[in-house]
């Protein structure tokens, strides 16, 4: 599998496919990795493969992954851009899309807050957020479930760095996608497109908020993953959505 190296940043990432490049990060929390797309509600590297050049990475220490790097406590979501926004560069790629999965939500508007530029449009796939009636999901699923696996294999690590970590992750801004503020979502023009779930850590909540602060973001049904055949009008919802926001002068097939 190809690397992307930076420094002591080593990521794993995976493409297939082409045409204009679309940059998919499969859920998981904070182990998002390339080997959870067969098993994702829309395994998005098959569903649009014959569409565009389709890139994922394991993320920065995801368990059973091959991405790695220090802990990055100060701005652990900017830690995460910069993989993302510094992958694409080292494939000589400036504009794309993004998917982003689950925590994918939260890396989709900290991109868009980071590399505005960059980021022609999004799709925001059963996003991660903030549930105030159990604020502690996201922290706990990353103390109990994260942790421990990540903590038996890095003798550099300790379980208080691990707790400041999560804590500056998802306590420090404990509102809405954690990532970025509401008064962020309200000034992102990027064109957007959100695919709502209700589960404890992707709060219905928090994909309306989305669809509402963003001047150009819009919302798929809901639900949308059941039955067959409204999960398949969805995806090529989704694809239209992205073909409708390529760049002119690119073949649209």
């Amino acid at each position: 599998m190809p690397y992307y190296e930076s420094g002591d940043v080593r990521i794993r990432y995976e493409e297939v496919g082409s045409g204009f490049p679309l940059l998919v990060t499969p859920g998981g929390g904070l182990n998002s990795r390339v080997n959870n797309w067969p098993t994702a509600v829309v395994n998005a590297m098959e569903a649009f493969k014959h569409d565009f050049r389709c890139i994922t990475m394991d993320q920065r220490n995801a368990n059973g992954g091959e991405s790695t790097g220090p802990i990055a406590v100060d701005d652990p979501w900017g830690a995460f851009a910069d993989d993302q926004l510094g992958l694409m560069s080292h494939l000589g790629i400036h504009e794309f899309f993004f998917m982003g999965c689950c925590i994918g939500g939260c890396f989709a508007l900290k991109l868009m807050e980071r590399a505005p530029d960059r980021i022609v449009a999004g799709v925001i796939c059963q996003s991660v957020g903030h549930r105030p009636e159990n604020p502690n999901v996201m922290y706990d699923s990353g103390r109990d479930v994260w942790a421990p696996e990540l903590l038996a294999n890095r003798s550099d690590l300790t379980m208080p760095t691990i707790e400041t970590y999560l804590h500056n992750l998802y306590r420090r801004n404990p509102d809405f996608v954690y990532s970025v503020s509401r008064e962020f979502a309200r000034s992102c023009l990027t064109p957007m497109l959100v695919m709502p779930d209700d589960k404890a850590a992707h709060p219905y909540q928090t994909s309306l908020d989305i669809a509402a602060l963003a001047p150009n973001a819009t919302s798929t049904v809901y639900p949308w993953a059941e039955p067959p055949e409204l999960k398949s009008s969805t995806i090529s919802e989704v694809r239209a959505f992205l073909l409708s926001h390529q760049p002119q002068g690119l073949a649209v097939r």
